[in-house]
């Protein structure tokens, strides 16, 4: 199983999560560096973890509070080429996405657009087109199905034959609460999955949970917490393979 460390921006700095409460998110205070400067916050989750893929929430995006592209560019910069962002900014259709990857494109110095992988969350998402159109496109979108509470956000988790290749099951209010994954949640998507890649997020606090979620089946795992207090570190992940 693959780790993939997560950074979440809003107001400008990186910031930690709690329990999917977004209202309650602050500036990061991470073992790994004394900032939340964004770019410090990625080469710092890169450094502790090995891995070549960063999945990074704009939540200023998401809550429509101002998005990060200047940021988001200088971390694909500092990141270069090879590297791959897994980007959540709250994308309602194609047509914003593109624009925002090729906003992004253009501030960088040498990063294209093939760098950032545009994941469509079931929060915000409001044509399931957008899945098509981004394949027919050569983006390799990923969707995000977004839970709270035990239930579903959004009206568009039902039917699962336009799904692609590549689903995370996010349950917001496990991430940031160093409560365990959601297991029970990732097994009732991973019986409508079929072959496709599934990847779990939220709640991993060490290794043993490392362990329970590779057992589950899961394809990788999203984890920014526990990297930052250093109970999971890069002898860690390495027992994993991370690669994307």
């Amino acid at each position: 199983m693959q780790v993939i460390p997560v950074l979440d921006l809003l107001d400008g700095h990186a910031v930690r999560a709690v329990r999917g409460e977004r209202s309650r998110y602050r500036p990061i205070q991470s073992s790994l560096c004394a900032t939340s400067d964004p770019v410090a916050i990625a080469r710092a989750l890169v450094a502790a973890t090995g891995a070549r893929t960063l999945y990074v929430a704009d939540l200023g995006a998401i809550l429509q509070r101002g998005a990060h592209d200047h940021a988001l560019a200088a971390i694909c910069d500092a990141l270069g080429e090879g590297f791959r962002i897994w980007l959540d900014a709250g994308f309602t259709a194609f047509a914003p996405m593109r624009a925002l990857v090729e906003r992004i494109a253009r501030l960088t110095r040498s990063v294209s657009p093939a760098a950032i992988v545009p994941v469509f969350g079931t929060e915000t998402l409001l044509d399931i087109g957008a899945i098509a159109e981004a394949s027919a496109c050569g983006f390799e979108p990923i969707l995000s199905l977004d839970y709270r509470g035990g239930l579903a956000l959004g009206s568009l988790h039902a039917e699962s034959s336009w799904w692609p290749s590549r689903v995370i099951v996010m349950t917001l209010d496990h991430v940031g609460a160093y409560a365990g994954p959601d297991l029970d949640t990732f097994a009732s998507v991973r019986a409508l999955a079929g072959a496709r890649e599934l990847i779990g997020a939220g709640g991993i606090r060490n290794d043993d949970d490392l362990a329970r979620a590779d057992d589950s089946g899961a394809h990788a795992w999203l984890v920014a917490s526990a990297i930052h207090d250093g109970t999971v570190g890069r002898r860690d992940v390495h027992r994993r393979a991370f690669d994307l």
